[in-house]
């Protein structure tokens, strides 16, 4: 038989996390551990808030599959019992752990993946005035690739400042910008054109989800990206022609099974890929990590803005490390 233990641990911010949507101060993850005989899995999620999800209905949704989770419920069995978000990807990292350790592998040579190296990730700055940005680029700038968080007041002709100030700060890096839907109604290829000048390589959702249709015949310089527009496999037809790229994040896919059958759907589609994640700690970027080593930009950086857990990931320089059969898969 198997066991499940569901928890919510809080994550301080390493300052504040700013986005068009607000601050955060700290995060609450929630962790599922099941147990079989001598081996243990977890996974750990991150409640989608701009869908009305809290830890607290993650948590409980996670609970609820604890008879299905005992007798015996595989991964492919969530994906009917339960839709994608937090919850599925918390279990079904957790048995993909689980799985892994009872084989006596890892989840790599389950998926069939390469060996590892370190990985490039993106560092994100948090939306703020064009001078603390600047500064907060400043702090970072041997960085190669730096996200940043736009979006704020003033819309996409203060976004350009913001970016400018970022980039001056910053010259050498490359650059991913996040709009987080804000530039509804305006001229986006105009906008894109401007950041292609300051070495912006990806614009993440620039119109909110579900109005993806304005961007209908722009002809963006710059490749646009599918964030909140974009959860699993089912989200990929209305996105095509409209966006170049998605961002696939497991909470947002509902877990390592789907995520990695959203990347060849993509790829079936001529989509590229980018794989983000929400805020976290090293125990659910680890098996994000399988599916960064298969995009084109990858945005580990979760660990990094928060208090950490012990023996979390390494970091160095610009890169991540793969992720010890100790922390996960």
């Amino acid at each position: 038989m198997r066991s499940l233990h569901v928890a919510i641990d809080r994550l301080p911010v390493r300052g504040a996390f700013i986005i068009a949507r607000g601050a955060k101060t700290h995060v609450d993850v929630v962790t599922a551990t099941i147990a079989q005989g001598p081996n243990s899995g977890r996974g750990e999620a991150t409640a989608i808030y701009y869908h009305g999800e809290t830890a607290e209905s993650v948590a409980a949704a996670a609970s609820a599959q604890a008879d299905a989770i005992a007798s015996g419920a595989s991964r492919a069995d969530l994906l009917a019992l339960m839709p994608p978000g937090a919850a599925r990807n918390a279990l079904d990292c957790a048995l993909w752990d689980l799985e892994a350790k009872a084989a006596a592998t890892s989840v790599r040579e389950l998926l069939g993946l390469p060996a590892f190296r370190p990985l490039l990730t993106a560092f994100t700055i948090s939306l703020g005035t064009p001078a603390a940005m600047a500064d907060a680029a400043a702090a970072v700038r041997g960085r190669e690739l730096i996200k940043v968080k736009l979006g704020g007041e003033g819309g996409p002709a203060a976004d350009i400042e913001r970016m400018a100030a970022v980039r001056a700060a910053a010259p050498d890096a490359r650059f991913i910008v996040d709009a987080n839907e804000a530039w509804g109604g305006t001229d986006i290829a105009c906008t894109a054109a401007a950041l292609a000048a300051l070495n912006v390589e990806l614009i993440e959702q620039p119109v909110p989800a579900g109005q993806d249709a304005q961007l209908d015949g722009v002809n963006s310089p710059v490749p646009l990206c599918a964030d909140e527009s974009c959860h699993d496999r089912a989200s990929l037809d209305a996105i095509i022609g409209r966006y170049r790229f998605i961002n696939i994040k497991l909470d947002k896919s509902g877990g390592l099974t789907e995520a990695h059958a959203l990347v060849h759907a993509a790829r079936q589609r001529g989509l590229g890929v980018m794989t983000g994640c929400m805020l976290g700690s090293s125990l659910a970027i680890a098996p994000a990590f399988h599916i960064a080593v298969q995009s084109e930009f990858a945005d580990l950086d979760g660990p990094l803005l928060i208090e950490d857990r012990p023996g979390g990931l390494r970091f160095e320089h610009s890169d991540v490390w793969p992720p010890s059969p100790e922390l996960w898969g």
